[in-house]
């Protein structure tokens, strides 16, 4: 991800704060280096600090991640605002196909959005890529399902979608599948959110496989 001095200065000032805040601290001391890696891009996304107690990190979700960005699996997303904002990046790394369920061909069915009848189409046939939902709660709910149904096995799983009715609940669901996963907890989260930690682990995993070194921790 191409840098320009503010950036560098804005992510100074967010350590600052969270360094000047004892609550804050603890919840920080809790992350490996990585994880805080990406928990401070949500926080930069957003100016919104609650993040750092809301980004929630699944046993070896980042080495999972990062493993298969360097494999070139395909990513698919939830809507074309996640699409155009990482896609930049994948392209100057490791240039993944990225597809997005607002793109998929489908036959829409009436109970189903076309963003969750698009992922669950995406899925049976890249079932195991990474997965990022930012905005649509039903593309998540679909992708929990075929996970409970055994009939995906993702890389990776970020779930970050906002909301009101039950939102939670899928994420809780998505908690409990064993997927390596990363997700908001709680009503908060959106496309850029989503979009900024996914920028966040492609440039982790530059650093780790397509620069030679030792991996992330």
């Amino acid at each position: 991800m191409e840098w320009h001095v503010t950036d560098a200065q804005s992510l100074a000032i967010i350590d600052r704060e969270i360094s000047d805040n004892p609550s804050a601290i603890a919840e920080v001391l809790a992350f490996s280096p990585a994880e805080y890696e990406i928990v401070r891009r949500a926080v930069y996304a957003t100016a919104d600090f609650e993040y750092q107690s809301l980004v929630r990190f699944s046993e070896r979700a980042l080495q999972s991640g990062a493993a298969a960005l360097a494999a070139r699996s395909t990513i698919v997303v939830d809507v074309p605002m996640v699409q155009v904002a990482i896609t930049p990046n994948i392209q100057n790394t490791f240039a993944n196909p990225v597809y997005c369920s607002m793109d998929a061909l489908t036959r829409p069915q009436k109970e189903k959005t076309r963003a969750a009848w698009g992922i669950e189409t995406l899925a049976r046939r890249y079932p195991e890529g990474i997965f990022v939902v930012g905005q649509a709660q039903t593309a998540l709910m679909a992708i929990v399902e075929l996970i409970e149904a055994g009939e995906i096995r993702p890389a990776l799983v970020i779930g970050a979608p906002s909301g009101f009715v039950d939102v939670d609940v899928v994420k809780d669901r998505l908690k409990d599948s064993l997927v390596a996963h990363i997700r908001i907890e709680g009503r908060k989260g959106g496309a850029v959110v989503a979009a900024a930690m996914v920028n966040g682990l492609v440039d982790l995993a530059w650093q780790a496989y397509g620069q030679d070194t030792n991996g992330i921790a």
